[in-house]
């Protein structure tokens, strides 16, 4: 499979009208060669591909590079590809990721290649990945129900008292004795007021009784992602937290059913947002929709109001809108979709009527 990959990226060099391309991003070197070290880097032209590494991950990158000629040097990887003769040839044109490398990546290119034209090659990696094969979907499917069982051995644990990071720290434990190579992300957990937080990572806070608890993770199975929210009540639920979470939950179920290949991205996040819109709640839902997940947790396509993305078969995407009240509390429910020609697969098992624990 990485060589098939390689075989690609050297088809588009020709239609990019480039020479070669640097590759230094782990995620982007993972998924092209299988190699899951994190230090070294992979350069590939219209008739080879060399990936560069040292000492330490000699034994490593023998065993997982596919596709690629594997060289091993002590210091700079860029001082390395020097030596490499069908790299010193006069106005080469080397593309590079330019969303992921950096400026001092960049400029060191540059110095040590004045022969060459360095060029931005996003176009060429922009959609690395995002439609998944089986092998991938299989991989994904397997990251979901790690998230599920993990979850649902968690729910034990709700009580007041306890801390969000007690609760993150076992989340994470379980997902790893499950399988899970590492978490997806840094796990949220947040209750109570902090559940108006899209983004709140968990801390010493108590839980206390009649919080909402906000719970967005994911697992990481043979390199691919899982991304998972679910939020629940500790305790009863009040009538106002049972509008806010089934107006979500509507949402949400509505975005689902609307994906589809040839959808755009824009389309499926106003399905959700027109009717948290309506119901007098669309200030409080300023983040889009969804994104696509595989080799890493945010890859292409996206699902916001400013999307031009059109939905492919075989994209994963995530649907999570949200409901955030300041001070309050907020809702959010997500689950990982397959896009097919005809609809889209939920990935995810755990329950999504408003569990009260």
């Amino acid at each position: 499979m990485s060589k098939k990959r390689i075989d690609e990226i050297k088809k588009n060099l020709v239609k990019e009208n480039l020479d070669g391309l640097i590759v230094s991003h782990d995620d982007f070197i993972r998924y092209l060669t299988g190699f899951t070290g994190s230090a070294g880097i992979l350069v590939i032209t219209k008739n080879s591909a060399d990936f560069v590494t040292d000492f330490r991950y000699k034994d490593q990158a023998s065993k997982q590079i596919k596709g690629a000629k594997v060289t091993i040097h002590t210091g700079d990887y860029i001082e390395a590809l020097k030596d490499l003769p069908k790299l010193n040839k006069q106005n080469m044109r080397l593309g590079y990721a330019g969303s992921y490398a950096t400026v001092a990546q960049v400029d060191n290119f540059k110095a040590k290649f004045p022969k060459a034209l360095f060029v931005n090659a996003d176009s060429m990696t922009n959609e690395l990945g995002w439609v998944k094969d089986k092998d991938e979907l299989a991989c994904i499917t397997k990251a979901c129900e790690i998230s599920d069982v993990a979850f649902a051995r968690i729910l034990n644990m709700v009580t007041p008292g306890i801390r969000e990071s007690e609760l993150a720290a076992e989340l994470e434990y379980q997902m790893r004795m499950l399988g899970s190579e590492k978490p997806a992300f840094e796990s949220i957990v947040a209750s109570g007021y902090r559940s108006a937080l899209p983004h709140g990572i968990a801390s010493t806070k108590k839980v206390k009784n009649g919080d909402f608890i906000t719970f967005d993770f994911g697992a990481t199975y043979n390199g691919y992602v899982s991304d998972m929210t679910r939020t629940i009540v500790v305790g009863k639920a009040s009538d106002r937290q049972k509008k806010i979470y089934n107006l979500v939950l509507k949402a949400q179920k509505a975005g689902i059913r609307k994906i589809k290949a040839g959808v755009t991205g824009k389309a499926v996040d106003d399905t959700c947002r027109n009717i948290i819109t309506k119901a007098g709640y669309g200030k409080n839902f300023g983040h889009g929709t969804g994104h696509g997940i595989g080799f890493y947790v945010h890859v292409g396509p996206r699902l916001s109001g400013l999307s031009t993305d059109k939905l492919k078969v075989g994209n994963v995407v995530t649907v999570e809108p949200g409901v955030y009240i300041s001070g309050w509390g907020g809702v959010r429910i997500e689950d990982d979709v397959v896009v097919t020609r005809t609809g889209g697969k939920v990935l995810n098992n755990s329950p999504k009527n408003l569990l009260e624990v």
